[in-house]
């Protein structure tokens, strides 16, 4: 029986726990702080923010909000960013991307001090990833990948030796996955696949996992993975439904393949949860580091 693996569960079970630590954390003086820089009023980078802060409220993390016109200049930028860096009250902060037209984001996220980067994206902390392929990594990590490997490892679904499929190279997960997955703790074996993959579907179809992180809607259909596969739906699409006379957010995994794989993180509602579970555990580590 194809077994469904639940982001919104498991993510507020490590709400859960989250939560008792920051309380313990309170018992000893330090509240966690996490801080965000929003440039502009885009509707999804809003509704992003606004979620971040309301888990925040909801485990006991101080919140801490750098909102800045549309039209703010890459000067106004780097000072929120130096702000937060000097900010006692902030352990960890995250930079809202896109950024304005002619701001240069890399440079950006370049000023953030590795220490409190809560996305786990800074430099610095992707070299640590890169080195660390034995040892404990006590750098803030990569939210959407570590999501999807602390979701599985919820399900009991081992890694050890798999053959994993990831599609798409995109810095938030495809490019930054492979490294988390083939580290000495998870052992799996890892082909990256993209726009240049002569042939895709060859690669998929010899998957025991599929991530796929493309933002392409439906793209894995049941004639391009084996029986028993599974199946990590990271993308997002917004499709418009003809039906409901509205756009709605499709992934990247047909449902059609449910049926033929051996578990399934549905989108939404599967890594989501886990993306944002993980940003809060960044922050309260960074705070429990700090005593």
């Amino acid at each position: 029986m194809t077994m469904r693996i639940d982001g919104k569960k498991v993510a507020g079970e490590i709400k859960a726990d989250l939560s008792k630590r920051v309380a313990r954390l309170a018992a000893q003086g330090v509240v966690p702080g996490l801080g965000t820089v929003l440039v502009g009023e885009d509707p999804g980078s809003v509704k992003y923010v606004a979620g971040k802060h309301a888990d925040c409220q909801e485990i006991g993390i101080r919140s801490v909000r750098k909102d800045l016109p549309a039209d703010a200049d890459f000067d106004q930028i780097a000072a929120a960013v130096r702000e937060l860096n000097a900010d006692p009250a902030c352990n960890g902060f995250i930079v809202q991307l896109p950024l304005p037209k002619g701001i240069d984001e890399n440079a950006i996220i370049d000023m953030i001090d590795p220490a409190k980067d809560a996305d786990g994206m800074h430099p610095y902390n992707l070299g640590e990833l890169v080195l660390h392929v034995r040892s404990e990594i006590t750098t803030p990590l990569p939210c959407t990948p570590r999501g999807v490997i602390e979701l599985l490892k919820a399900y009991d679904i081992d890694l050890n030796g798999k053959e994993i499929c990831v599609l798409g190279r995109g810095i938030t997960i495809g490019r930054t996955i492979g490294l988390m997955l083939t580290r000495n703790a998870v052992n799996a074996t890892v082909t990256l696949c993209h726009t240049g993959t002569k042939d895709v579907v060859d690669h998929m179809r010899r998957a025991d996992v599929i991530v796929a992180a493309m933002g392409q809607a439906g793209f894995v259909t049941p004639d391009k993975i084996k029986e028993g596969a599974v199946l990590v739906d990271v993308g997002v699409s917004r499709v418009f439904d003809e039906e409901a006379g509205r756009y709605r957010i499709k992934g990247d995994v047909d449902p059609a393949c449910y049926e033929k794989a051996s578990a399934y993180t549905p989108n939404p509602g599967g890594v989501g949860p886990m993306t944002r579970a993980m940003l809060l555990a960044n922050v309260v580590e960074m705070a429990e580091r700090s005593l």
